[in-house]
């Protein structure tokens, strides 16, 4: 369960302390653009390895983003939000948690800081210009501002020069992870229904719900 809320940590002014001027430029105009969209869905495959305990594990997952609503899963697993309320469906254990959103905190994981994740707490660092399947891409380095609050030191994004979206992320962590995101489709403005974004018990039978 920790990877989803990894990766939608990874798939909502920018900051960009220390940053250089070109990398900045690029991070500040995506975010532009994913914050003047009404709405958008993104499919992502994450990739975990660690060579010190063999794990090498892929999943799939997929977003959508409306406004401050959202709806994720990784896996098994689902997070959904209407904005004010939070659940969190865990398959595996057949329980539904329920919470209040609490727009102060700053580890509330969401869909959308997926898209804009450097905007906080980073200093960025263009490294160079290269290819990815055939697409010309930007490589930036993101380096957490204050390391000893995080488990990991280094993300690495790859931007498409011509298209400004996300195409990959790489987060190398301090106990020796390297989980890689994926993104396989990403569609701008979306239609979606609200009803997308509130827990429904009909689709979950038997789910116990716990409300914080």
């Amino acid at each position: 369960m920790k990877y989803l809320f990894i990766a939608i940590a990874f798939i909502t002014s920018s900051v960009f302390a220390q940053s250089d001027a070109k990398s900045e430029k690029i991070l500040d105009n995506m975010s532009k653009e994913i914050k003047a969209m009404k709405s958008f869905y993104v499919e992502f495959t994450m990739n975990v390895k660690n060579s010190a305990t063999g794990e090498n594990s892929n999943q799939e997952g997929f977003g959508y983003v409306k406004g401050e609503k959202y709806y994720a899963a990784l896996g098994e697993n689902v997070l959904i939000s209407n904005g004010m309320k939070n659940w969190t469906v865990v398959k595996e254990e057949k329980v539904v948690y329920q919470s209040d959103v609490d727009y102060e905190d700053e580890e509330s994981m969401n869909p959308k800081k997926l898209m804009t994740i450097w905007e906080d707490g980073f200093k960025s660092k263009y490294i160079k210009s290269t290819t990815m399947n055939g697409k010309n891409v930007h490589q930036i380095n993101l380096y957490p501002t204050n390391p000893a609050e995080v488990n990991y030191h280094t993300i690495t994004l790859y931007i498409g020069v011509d298209s400004e979206d996300l195409q990959k992320a790489i987060m190398k962590t301090k106990d020796g992870s390297t989980m890689t995101y994926t993104i396989k489709k990403f569609e701008k403005n979306k239609s979606v229904p609200d009803s997308k974004f509130v827990y429904n018990p009909q689709k979950f039978p038997g789910y116990q719900l716990i409300r914080d």
